[in-house]
């Protein structure tokens, strides 16, 4: 099943289809430059009223040199589309496009995640300049993150790995828990050590709500402790 932010290519079927609903000529421009160089689009939430057999996605265009802004294209695709599909990448993917200014706090902190064994992703414009070449990042970019922990003690340490990451480092992103819901990790690390019964806003594939810190526990087994 597919979940936000995996990488998703899509058939020769499936470009012309989501073409032909393009909104306007810049969105269609988009999808003929991703259709030509065989870039991935990225799974999005999903939008109210999507049929079943829908996926949202969506497609970042390179950073303008001019105005220095990025523009976002949404479209949907049928399921049966989707050629090839893969989780977000792995830290190592990103080493080749990580500034000069961020290569050695970023080689010691993965070094540390790596060793943790935690399953950490990266997404977002440090993601698509690997996966294009194309320029995303700036100075003022941060490094988009996913965290996806498999027990109490894998969210713990990774939430410290994260609190703890070298000032130059700007790191950002979401823990993933095991059944997809996204929660900030710096609204975790702000939030969930205080009172297992505060409640955080979690992104699904559905939708946005608030959920409680016990509840996100929960999914790995960890027994919430009430302050």
């Amino acid at each position: 099943m597919l979940a936000r932010h995996d990488l998703v290519w899509l058939c020769d079927d499936g470009w012309r289809h989501v073409r032909r609903t393009a909104p306007d000529s810049l969105a269609q421009q988009a999808m003929d430059q991703w259709r030509g160089a065989d870039w991935p689009a990225t799974v999005r939430r999903q939008d109210t009223g999507c049929s079943p057999g829908e996926v949202c996605l969506g497609i970042t265009l390179p950073r303008d040199s001019a105005a220095g802004a990025r523009t976002r294209v949404s479209l949907r695709c049928l399921q049966a589309h989707i050629r090839r599909a893969i989780r977000p990448l792995r830290l190592d993917a990103a080493d080749a496009a990580i500034f000069p200014q961020w290569a050695r706090a970023w080689q010691a902190w993965r070094s540390v995640v790596e060793e943790a064994g935690l399953d950490v992703r990266v997404y977002g414009s440090l993601a698509m300049e690997v996966l294009t070449g194309r320029p995303y990042l700036t100075d003022r970019s941060d490094i988009d993150l996913l965290f996806f922990p498999a027990s109490p003690e894998q969210l713990r340490a990774g939430a410290a790995l994260f609190a703890g990451c070298p000032g130059g480092l700007p790191l950002d992103g979401e823990i993933i828990f095991p059944s997809g819901r996204a929660v900030a990790w710096k609204e975790w690390c702000q939030t969930a050590l205080q009172d297992s019964r505060n409640r955080v806003l979690v992104k699904q594939i559905d939708g946005v709500r608030l959920c409680s810190v016990a509840e996100l526990q929960a999914e790995l087994g960890e027994a919430a402790c009430v302050s």
